[in-house]
């Protein structure tokens, strides 16, 4: 891999696209890994951990979080593909929060809004990136990703609460003039993206009839962030409210 080429992506437009990232013996190793994960872990685990569009139907699970108590979604943070790649666009030794997965399932009403992950993780400086995996052929049906590039030079804009289990907080002032200088990304599965900590990204509904569109991920941060607790609190108290007000369990 030219770590050299995906840098001077990243740094120019906060993405990098790698292709085939995962050869495909290591790719089924970890789709097998997470059919075990859903099919034996999740019925147990509490709302905050699991969020479904109708959690009556297991078919509509669309995110799951702190995956990091299975162990071998523990031990995946630190795969040396992963970390090889992350430290050479961070430019410095790394952390390795727990692996996440996103679905939209098919015929998902719900977009997800734009926004801005350090908007969420509240680190300084903002040496932070995400690594997007798909698990599944992702176009403008199925709802892929769109990116605003060159938007992490700008800061993080104004958010405000949103309706999308899992995305509780949207950038509130975007515009038309926003959507007119976005990157629409189509993978295929084992492809790979990676965004900056503040780059604007936002994704539309799954319009497709039985297509889902999965994603296996990673958030991984420079050793150098420190995170602003003032910050990091408001913004839980202010998830927790939200999900309090949609009646989930949270423990």
């Amino acid at each position: 891999m030219n770590y050299g080429e995906c840098k001077e992506a990243y740094q120019r437009d906060g993405f990098v696209i790698v292709r085939q990232f995962l050869p495909p013996g290591e790719f089924a190793e970890l789709t097998g890994n997470l059919d075990r994960y859903i099919r034996d872990i999740v019925p147990s685990l509490p709302d905050g951990d699991a969020f479904y569009q109708d959690r009556d139907r297991p078919e509509t699970l669309k995110q799951m979080q702190h995956m990091d108590h299975d162990p071998y979604f523990s031990n995946y943070r630190t795969n040396a593909r992963w970390l090889e790649l992350a430290q050479a666009l961070l430019g410095e030794p790394v952390e390795v929060n727990a692996p996440q997965w996103f679905n939209k399932p098919p015929g998902t009403e719900h977009p997800t809004p734009p926004h801005q992950d350090n908007y969420y993780f509240c680190l300084e400086p903002p040496n932070v990136l995400t690594m997007w995996l798909a698990l599944d052929r992702v176009d403008e049906e199925n709802g892929c990703l769109r990116y605003l590039p060159g938007s992490h030079h700008q800061g993080i804009r104004p958010h405000d609460a949103s309706d999308v289990l899992g995305f509780s907080q949207g950038i509130s002032d975007f515009g038309p003039d926003d959507e007119a200088r976005e990157m629409m990304v189509r993978l295929e599965p084992g492809d790979l993206t990676v965004h900056h900590g503040e780059t604007i990204h936002r994704a539309d509904p799954n319009r497709s009839a039985n297509r889902s569109r999965r994603a296996f991920a990673m958030v991984v941060r420079g050793e150098s962030c420190r995170r602003n607790e003032e910050r990091y609190s408001q913004y839980l108290a202010a998830m927790k409210s939200q999900h309090e007000a949609k009646g989930l369990r949270t423990s």
